[in-house]
């Protein structure tokens, strides 16, 4: 089957090709709009949540987390993807409380350039974090690192992917996602089946590794449960999708899209826990799962690696493109621009594939400790409507929590020990539970030295009430 994966490959590349349409509109590209100027459907906005959230790197760290740490490290995984529930809340809040039609606006209103400037640094990383670490994941598959096969394998990809995400925008991202989970779901019902043909599916191998608080697993549960409150706002492929739809079809569309990819999470990440009750000293969880599934099975993984990497990086090249043209307004969102702007971003994530750091995990805790600056940010100035917050306070968290990102990475990755020899995971917990603590009291100091102008959520402006009134009468 040595040609089987790049065919597969090629296959969904060329459908995904077929099924772009060239824009012709800023709004199809931007927003999503299809040529008719119609909205996307409950369907197709569940489908394109869970298959831009459930990516390559994701399903390949919730198995390596399965294979370390058991059951507890892929759940710890998955806890993230309660993210879908926080989200729907903040998106909820945004534009049918506050009536905004971006992060950015409010932002903008609450904490004026500071908010945005801050908050834009913040989600530029997390997009190029994303084209990096998908890519990467195609370089792993194809090659080991340094070799021509590697190399020659994240050029194509990249290259492929970023064409047809030129073509269409945002709304050939929203068909291509529908028609890469359909196949997505198919290949993991596939290995599913197949594994448990295999009978090295039980109780014992899912559930070897006793629940001990201050193992790994748990630890990175504890930390996950405390970043997912504000790891949905710094997502900007998340939020942009909770603005092109009205408000019934948006909240379910989240709601469903959570169940699902943390199901497919779970199930996905099993089969690294399985590997790892079944591991030698010396193995890797691939030349396990190898030698427990067989050719079929490992063909099947590393298809549904690729898929949703693919399905991942057109969705995060749409939402770089209305980062900068859009919401940023550093060019003006003409097609050309935003296209230009596809490009830019690819080409830093290449950067970072062929010169940067390649723990896989590092770069989700980076981001999810930046993130948690928002998280007072929500529960404040958001979700209890606090308009008296200074821009201090704001500033304050922002640089307490990315020098909790910075820390991390500088811990993890062995460059330094201020924090001892604790396990990474434990670090990262004091970190984000710091982090978390100190922007609150920074908030809360921050609008009790400040006098209280108003509790009342901002009166929604036209767009957001049309939407509402639509919403409310489906």
């Amino acid at each position: 089957m040595s040609y089987a994966l790049p065919a597969t490959v090629a296959l969904v590349a060329l459908v995904s090709v077929m099924l772009s349409p060239k824009a012709h509109a800023e709004a199809g590209f931007y927003k999503g709009e299809s040529p008719s100027g119609a909205q996307p459907g409950l369907l197709t906005l569940i489908l394109s949540q869970v298959t831009t959230w459930i990516f390559a790197r994701s399903l390949l760290n919730a198995a390596i987390l399965g294979y370390y740490y058991g059951i507890w490290g892929t759940l710890a995984y998955a806890a993230y993807y309660l993210s879908f529930l926080t989200g729907g809340l903040i998106i909820d809040s945004l534009r049918f409380k506050h009536g905004f039609d971006s992060v950015q606006d409010f932002l903008r209103a609450r904490f004026g350039g500071t908010g945005t400037s801050c908050y834009n640094v913040v989600i530029g990383l997390r997009l190029i974090s994303e084209v990096f670490a998908n890519i990467l994941v195609i370089g792993i598959l194809f090659g080991s690192e340094g070799t021509s096969a590697y190399a020659l394998a994240v050029m194509a990809f990249a290259g492929i992917t970023l064409a047809y995400s030129m073509l269409g925008g945002l709304h050939a991202s929203l068909r291509t996602d529908v028609f890469q989970m359909v196949v997505f779901v198919a290949v993991l019902i596939a290995l599913v089946a197949l594994t448990l043909l295999t009978g090295h599916v039980n109780i014992d191998a899912l559930f070897g590794k006793p629940f001990v608080i201050s193992e790994p697993g748990p630890v990175l549960l504890i930390v996950a449960l405390l970043q997912v409150w504000s790891y949905p706002m710094h997502d900007p492929v998340m939020m942009d999708r909770g603005f092109l739809a009205d408000r019934d079809i948006t909240r379910r569309s989240f709601l469903h899209a959570g169940w699902i990819s943390i199901a497919c999470i779970i199930v996905f990440g099993s089969l690294g826990v399985v590997a790892g009750a079944y591991a030698q000293a010396g193995d890797t969880m691939n030349a396990v799962l190898e030698r427990l599934l067989g050719e079929l099975p490992m063909f099947l993984f590393n298809a549904a690696l690729v898929i949703s990497a693919m399905s991942t990086l057109d969705s995060t090249l749409s939402s770089s493109a209305k980062l900068v043209a859009v919401d940023m307004k550093v060019v003006a969102p003409t097609i050309r621009n935003g296209r230009a702007v596809m490009v830019l971003f690819m080409l830093l994530g290449l950067a970072m594939v062929f010169f940067g750091n390649k723990d896989l995990f590092s770069a989700v805790a980076v981001s999810g400790t930046a993130s948690m600056y928002l998280a007072p940010v929500v529960f404040f100035s958001l979700w209890a409507g606090r308009d008296n917050i200074p821009v201090w306070s704001y500033l304050g968290s922002f640089l307490l929590a990315m020098a909790g990102a910075v820390l991390y990475f500088t811990e993890s990755s062995g460059h330094s020990q201020w924090l001892g020899d604790a396990h990474k995971y434990t670090k990262l917990l004091w970190i984000s539970a710091t982090v978390l603590l100190g922007g609150i009291a920074l908030f809360f100091i921050g609008g009790q030295l400040h006098p209280k102008t108003s509790t009342s959520a901002i009166p929604p402006n036209n767009h957001a009430a049309s939407i509402d009134d639509r919403g409310s009468a489906a």
